[in-house]
C-alpha cells in the first residue's frame, strides 16, 4: 500500500455500528486510544470490517486545528 498521506495508524477494530446508509468505525491505536470513522455501510463490507479485526486509520487533513479553554 502506497499512500500520500503521512498519518497512517495501524490498530484492530474494536466496534462497527451500522446505522441506515453510515457505520461508525472505531480502531484502537495503542491501548486505550481509538480513532472513530464514519464510513458507509457498503465500505464496511467492501473492506470486511470484523471487530477484532486488523485496519488502518488513514488521516489526510490539510488543516488541523487545536484550542484550548
Amino acid at each position: 500500500m502506497k499512500l500520500s498521506a503521512r498519518n497512517v495508524l495501524k490498530g484492530k477494530v474494536v466496534s462497527v455500528e451500522k446505522g441506515s446508509t453510515t457505520a461508525h468505525v472505531k480502531i484502537e491505536i495503542a491501548n486505550g486510544q481509538v480513532v472513530t470513522s464514519a464510513i458507509t455501510n457498503e465500505s464496511v463490507d467492501a473492506l470486511g470490517l470484523k471487530v477484532g479485526g486488523e485496519a488502518y486509520a488513514v488521516i489526510k487533513s490539510s488543516d488541523v486545528i487545536i484550542a484550548v479553554d
